[in-house]
């Protein structure tokens, strides 16, 4: 009984290692804007249609392809936002939101004219067989995806931390009106910072193409999950999105274990209940006014 555990509880790390990215690209788009962005699961499925054509058209290996990756899909949320975001940056929420959830049914529609509804997927050769230690079998896409993963996080970190125009999107994030006195550009921040949010987005496309099916609306329950996640860890609290992210991936599997895979769901949207009825602010968010 202890192995189909350590299983359980192994796949749900590697998995929510990658839910974890997603949802950075959310909570940092957030933190930043102040705008819950409801096209990033639609962004998440272009990542994985831009891999799987440098895939099929290329050749190309998806790991070897996220470099490409992560450029395009910083270019397409930097040109986004200025073009769609920053146009309502001032708006009333409801605005904001009906307007990432039409540009998110507008990317699945694009998807489904270039790439039609049929599934596709990538297989490659030497990856569809696990690792076994000790009776525990170790799913090399899954694996790699983790490592990934806490790169990616790392170099996030580095970037928001360490250089100069992640300060001034801390600044932005704290205070707006203060950042431009201080001689920010607001606008472009918030440009990059949304294309650093997708290219997040993109990078977890690229690490679930080799795991699945991919459809122009594969992405539809990675959005609802991504936004789970950013609650629950605190919008706008990046590393409290990677710590939910890690939470909810080894409960989603534990749920599957016990109770079957159709009830994972329920577990999931049960403790997003909970939270927002006794900490709104999410496990890791603080009161803001």
């Amino acid at each position: 009984m202890a192995i189909p555990i350590l299983q359980s509880l192994f796949d749900g790390i590697l998995m929510g290692g990658v839910y974890a990215l997603a949802a950075l690209g959310v909570s940092l788009i957030f933190g930043v804007m102040k705008i819950t962005n409801f096209a990033h699961g639609a962004l998440i499925t272009v990542g994985m249609f831009v891999t799987y054509e440098l895939y099929a058209a290329l050749h190309v290996n998806p790991y070897v392809s996220l470099p490409i990756v992560i450029a395009f899909m910083f270019a397409l949320g930097f040109v986004i936002q200025r073009v769609t975001i920053n146009p309502i940056i001032n708006a009333p929420s409801h605005n904001q939101l009906l307007l990432t959830q039409g540009l998110s049914i507008v990317l699945e529609n694009l998807l489904l004219v270039m790439f039609t509804a049929n599934y596709k997927s990538i297989t490659l050769k030497g990856f569809d067989q696990a690792i076994n230690i000790g009776g525990i079998a170790i799913n090399k896409p899954k694996l790699i995806a983790f490592g990934i993963v806490v790169a990616a996080s790392f170099f996030v970190y580095i970037l928001l931390n360490r250089t100069d125009t992640g300060h001034a999107i801390s600044a932005t994030s704290v205070q707006r009106e203060g950042a431009t006195l201080m001689g920010i550009r607001v606008e472009r921040i918030n440009a990059i910072a949304f294309g650093i949010g997708v290219a997040c987005a993109g990078v977890a496309g690229t690490l679930l193409a080799p795991m699945q099916y991919i459809s122009p609306t594969v992405g539809e329950g990675f959005q609802l999950k991504c936004f789970i996640i950013a609650v629950f860890g605190g919008l706008g609290n990046i590393w409290g999105a990677v710590a939910a992210g890690l939470i909810i991936g080894v409960v989603e599997s534990m749920a599957s274990l016990a109770l079957g895979g159709s009830w994972s769901e329920m577990v999931i949207y049960l403790i997003f209940i909970l939270v927002l009825l006794f900490k709104p602010t999410g496990l890791f968010g603080r009161k803001t006014r």
